[in-house]
């Protein structure tokens, strides 16, 4: 049976100066979305439609903005709001992890809209840019996941070969449901998405069919996964992750529905 191996969650100290392995894992996932994006932008209909590598660079820092402030806002009001009614200070602790998806998808959405506003874009054009530059991003983070040994999984059967022990929660064999994740809602999703996008689609057709992917992978995921505490309380039924991704397939199903029909 394996064994997490307790990583260090610090990578790198310096002096007083600790780099965390969560933050580089971050850092990967910036620089994976501008390697893409500066493919992406070359590539009709964006190079049609004016989009430049200055395009390219403002994106990221609005969606830097969007994920950071959306991922912790999401994480403190969907999973421990009453902690952090408790300890508000601590909600600026970012560097001790604690990021929802779900929260940093709707911090982008309004980072977005926002560039969308300025650049005097469509929202969905600048969201179908994006779409397919994000899982690779989460496949990092979810490996950050992995080596801080945190979102250990459900218990699983021993014979399980690749079942593993999360010492820091309990002696049980567990799935490593953060490399499940990785697997699916980064790299399978970004293939999918790669190559849906790879011809022309109506505007909206890539941001619904993410939000359809990533929405269903993440519900399945959820049953190897150890339930969160939600603002729902603990549910090995529908779990929160599950309920905050009903919402993401449906409006997928409608906004890819909808715009294949306007075609």
């Amino acid at each position: 049976m394996l064994v997490h191996p307790q990583f260090d969650s610090v990578a790198v100290q310096i002096g007083p100066i600790a780099i965390h392995w969560y933050g580089l894992t971050y850092l990967v996932a910036f620089g994976l979305f501008l390697w893409l994006a500066s493919l992406r932008v070359g590539r009709a209909p964006f190079a049609d439609c004016g989009w430049t590598r200055r395009d390219v660079e403002d994106l990221l820092f609005y969606g830097v903005l969007g994920v950071v402030i959306g991922g912790r806002l999401g994480y403190v009001l969907f999973y421990k709001p009453g902690y952090y009614a408790a300890y508000p200070l601590e909600a600026f602790a970012v560097w001790k992890g604690g990021m929802s998806f779900h929260g940093g998808m709707l911090g982008v959405f309004v980072a977005m809209a926002l560039f969308a506003r300025k650049t005097g874009r469509a929202f969905f054009q600048v969201t179908d840019f994006i779409a397919p530059l994000v899982p690779l991003g989460l496949m990092a983070g979810r490996i950050g996941n992995f080596i801080n040994g945190e979102l250990w999984g459900r218990a699983a059967d021993p014979a399980l070969p690749w079942a593993m022990i999360f010492p820091y929660f309990d002696s049980l064999p567990r799935h490593p449901s953060p490399l499940y994740q990785a697997a699916g809602e980064g790299l399978l999703l970004f293939v999918i998405l790669w190559l849906f996008s790879a011809r022309q689609r109506a505007v909206g057709a890539v941001s619904g069919m993410f939000m359809i992917g990533y929405g269903t992978l993440r519900f399945i995921a959820e049953y190897f996964r150890e339930p969160d505490h939600g603002i729902f309380g603990v549910s090995y039924v529908v779990s929160m992750g599950q309920w905050l991704s009903l919402p993401m397939v449906l409006f997928g199903l409608w906004l890819l529905l909808r715009k294949s029909a306007s075609r």
